[in-house]
């Protein structure tokens, strides 16, 4: 075992960092809040927060006290505001009087927010399947890419874990580090971690409220999953998956 790996749970490289030296304070302008969209891109509106018509009031002891990693989901389909809830509580912005227009649903350190949200949609009321991404900004998705084996890839990708080609929807997330780099320079690895941490107990949450069920996914054949999102592996990469699926009532009292 190399105990140096464990160096990554500690923040002592934060004394070594020369902060006044950051391509923030050296006045340099910060990479953009939301990946671009190809030009040409289509957006699918989502579902707008406050517009919910099917999403019950949130009972948050009994979401907590519920919350389990679940892995049998049932064959129906995510409904598009479905969906639309998960993502908005997962990456939404929440209303602020303020002008500083990132703020989120989940917390991100120094609200840089670098993590960006990727939806392998198998079975959502609406829309076709495919890998989809999330503007956050916009509230709506924009679709990436059509792997007409897609079940069958996530399966592949996750080292032969099934329940994530039986998903109706695997969220899977990415960093794109230099959005945490431009303030916090070599400090900035472990908070990313730390917020896409943030981002899944939201989800788990979330899905408690609907129906459904989730289980996070650490285990993943790096390359594969980057070459399915088509995203580079250096500037943008994998880091966690999240595969969700409606489950019975009976399953969700026994689990």
């Amino acid at each position: 075992m190399n105990k140096s790996h464990r160096d990554f749970l500690k923040d002592s490289i934060r004394k070594t960092v020369d902060f006044s030296q950051t391509r923030q304070s050296l006045g340099i302008e910060p990479p953009p809040w939301q990946k671009p969209c190809a030009p040409g891109a289509q957006k699918i509106a989502l579902v707008a927060p406050g517009a919910w018509r099917s999403i019950p009031e949130l009972n948050l002891e009994r979401a907590i006290a519920q919350r389990r990693s679940r892995r049998s989901f049932t064959k129906e389909a995510l409904s598009l505001e479905e969906l639309s809830f998960l993502l908005w509580a997962t990456q939404g912005l929440r209303p602020t009087s303020s002008t500083y227009k990132n703020f989120r649903t989940v917390p991100s350190a120094g609200c840089r927010h670098a993590v960006e949200t990727y939806i392998a949609v198998i079975r959502v009321a609406g829309l076709e399947k495919a890998i989809y991404r999330y503007l956050p900004l916009d509230h709506a998705l924009v679709e990436v890419v059509r792997h007409p084996d897609l079940e069958e890839q996530l399966v592949q990708a996750t080292f032969g874990q099934h329940f994530c080609g039986a998903s109706a929807a695997t969220f899977i997330w990415t960093a794109i580090p230099a959005r945490m780099e431009w303030r916090y320079a070599e400090a900035s690895y472990k908070v990313i971690a730390l917020d896409a941490g943030h981002i899944c107990q939201n989800l788990y949450l979330a899905c408690e409220n609907i129906g459904a069920g989730t289980c996070a996914v650490a285990a993943y054949d790096q390359e594969l999953v980057d070459k399915i999102l088509g995203v580079d592996g250096s500037d943008e990469f994998a880091i966690y998956l999240a595969p969700v699926g409606k489950v019975s009532a009976r399953q969700s009292e026994n689990e």
